[in-house]
């Protein structure tokens, strides 16, 4: 026998589905999208409309009949947004920099087989994903090392995150040792090796983890506000924060009260903290099979 299935013996979620389920599969992905899109269609929209617009519909609007920006305009024109995209910007894209050298050397050492203490190294990796040490010990850690107040709050405590590392250093083991060897016999350090075989044949996997630590970067907020106390050093969820949740900016922007549409530079807000990471994710998507699934199943 050729040891493949028959079309009688496949498994059931191997089969091809009849015309109902695929009807009534089509029909709740279609209503799954225009669920999600629904929401994005309106914040866009009524950041785009004009103030008369926005009070005529009650403060949201579906599809403005005239596109309007001057909702970016105040919000950007006041300088809070301007300094705290610049400061998120910034810190985004330093810390995504930093943590992944600091990953990607942790996870290449941990996956040599003949490295000193390996093993328990990585259990105590893999335990930080079960036990988490909690705020005020976090705190009380981070003012010890003198960053309060300061934007490497932002990056230092969260500088390695143990559930990246493992993805690429399962990524790491899953190349073939006879590659390494052979470039030892040629006389290759381990940083050559690092350089020259394991990352580029583990571009999938570390465009993920980059894309991870980007987006966990830039949508951070919490530690903003409970590492810095001045508030031109906010970056800007946290600004978005004080926009959409508390009704109020900061001192020196727009104010929101005597605005000629509250709902529209609110939603200017949201699309303009969105609109980086939407921009990026098609082009590391396409990664994502390929990498986090391969290097969380070799693990």
């Amino acid at each position: 026998m050729s040891g493949l299935l028959t079309r009688t013996q496949r498994p059931v979620w191997a089969s091809r589905p009849g015309p109902v389920l695929l009807t009534f599969k089509t029909l709740s992905l279609i209503v799954i999208v225009l669920l999600v899109l629904f929401p994005l269609l309106v914040v866009v929209s009524t950041s785009l409309s004009t103030p008369e617009e926005v009070r005529e519909s009650g403060g949201w609007v579906i599809w403005p009949t005239q596109v309007s920006f001057a909702a970016y305009g105040e919000i950007l024109a006041g300088g809070v947004v301007t300094r705290a995209t610049i400061i998120s910007v910034g810190v985004t894209v330093v810390g995504t920099a930093v943590s992944l050298a600091a990953t990607i050397g942790i996870a290449y050492a941990l996956s040599r087989p003949r490295l000193f203490l390996g093993r328990p190294i990585t259990l105590l990796v893999v335990l930080t994903l079960f036990f988490s040490p909690g705020m005020i010990p976090t705190y009380l850690v981070v003012q010890s090392l003198g960053l309060v107040g300061s934007l490497a709050a932002l990056v230092v405590p969260v500088l390695v995150n143990a559930f990246n590392l493992i993805v690429l250093r399962g990524f790491f083991q899953g190349i073939p040792d006879e590659l390494f060897e052979a470039a030892k016999i040629d006389g290759a350090s381990e940083w050559r090796m690092l350089r020259s075989i394991a990352l580029p044949l583990s571009k999938a996997a570390v465009a993920v983890v980059g894309l991870f630590y980007a987006v966990s970067y830039w949508n951070s907020f919490f530690n903003a506000i409970l590492y810095l106390n001045d508030s031109s050093l906010w970056p800007l969820q946290v600004v978005l924060r004080q926009y959409v949740l508390e009704g109020s900016p900061l001192a020196g922007s727009i104010d929101v009260a005597t605005a000629s549409a509250p709902n529209s530079i609110q939603m200017a807000v949201v699309v303009l903290a969105m609109l980086p990471i939407v921009c990026v994710y098609p082009f590391v998507q396409r990664h994502f099979a390929s990498g986090v699934l391969t290097g969380a199943i070799k693990s």
